[in-house]
């Protein structure tokens, strides 16, 4: 089949678009005194606006570089401090959308990274000299918390969040009840390991100046603990149960925020059968388990508050 030479072409257009410098990596270290404070960062930046030309015809006229941008969130670690990661956040998107024309909106995506003191043993400082206690730390594997900041010069949307936070209830959970069809080989569970790695985002309620801002520490540190707190405490039928009750503890005790979406990979424990080597292995007794990889089940899901509009992006995972 031959082309048609004289079709005229069909229009076309752009779409969406944005540009910035992303995985800044930012240490800012806070001195008080001999005590000092750390602030690990990992910064991403996009900015859209009245950028059709730079696409077009090439004209970078309208075109803040991503060099730039880059060496702004240097610039603002230092002059602003890091109170928070949304609060930094927030300063940048700010500064990119009312001091440059051209640019129309703003997205700062921020991971953070916690470190926690090394303490010391008093002999070994009064020995050497050193209160290592005050500035040497350790790198907190729990968990990475996460930030996004978008701004398009008129209202804010800030929705915070955590990833690889790994949970384990080694009892108080059953799975049991299931459809059953011919394809159906797993057996009913009236006391399994339940594990998860929670990714988790949440959305905050402030969208504008006049509104009183969050206390985004606090704020971060009540969000982490009910929702440790609510897996911990939930006798569990099924993780989709504990995950609701997780949404709901973090809904119903901070009024800052009206949305949290999870994604709970079932990190898949199973008894090994070693009825072969004559021995039982049941639960009760302290079981043996093979600690499967992939495949997994993945349980997504969002809970609100009562009359809220969902906005958290549904794809926090690429499966």
């Amino acid at each position: 089949m031959t082309a048609h030479p004289h079709r005229p072409a069909r229009p076309v257009m752009l779409g969406q678009n944005q540009y910035g410098k992303a995985e800044n990596r930012v240490v800012k270290i806070t001195r008080d005194g001999d005590t000092h404070h750390i602030k690990d960062l990992n910064v991403s930046v996009a900015l859209s606006g009245d950028l059709e030309e730079v696409h077009l015809s090439g004209s970078n006229a309208n075109c803040l570089p991503t060099d730039t941008t880059k060496n702004t969130v240097y610039a603002f670690a230092k002059e602003h401090g890091i109170e928070s990661a949304e609060q930094f956040g927030i300063h940048l998107a700010r500064h990119f959308v009312t001091s440059q024309e051209p640019i129309k909106r703003a997205r700062i995506r921020i991971e953070e990274y916690a470190w926690e003191r090394i303490a010391t043993s008093d002999g070994n400082s009064r020995f050497i000299g050193a209160d290592d206690v005050k500035h040497s730390f350790v790198r907190k594997g729990q968990e990475t918390r996460l930030t996004e900041i978008t701004y398009d010069g008129e209202s804010w949307s800030v929705i915070s969040g955590l990833k690889d936070l790994v949970v384990m209830n080694s009892t108080h959970s059953e799975f049991w009840g299931y459809i059953k069809d011919k394809y159906t080989t797993l057996k009913e569970d009236y006391d399994r390991i339940l594990a998860t790695e929670v990714a988790s985002r949440w959305r905050f309620n402030w969208t504008g100046d006049d509104q009183r801002m969050p206390h985004w520490e606090r704020s971060y540190a009540q969000v982490r603990k009910h929702m440790l707190e609510a897996f911990a405490e939930t006798y569990s039928l099924s993780l989709q149960q504990t995950l609701f009750q997780m949404g709901s503890r973090i809904i119903n005790n901070r009024s800052e925020i009206d949305e949290i979406r999870f994604s709970l990979p079932n990190k898949h424990h199973f008894k090994v059968d070693l009825e072969p080597f004559g021995l039982k292995n049941e639960a009760a007794d302290g079981a043996v388990y093979y600690a499967a990889d992939r495949p997994y089940g993945l349980i997504e899901a969002t809970v609100l508050r009562d009359g809220v509009e969902a906005l958290i992006p549904q794809d926090l995972t690429n499966l």
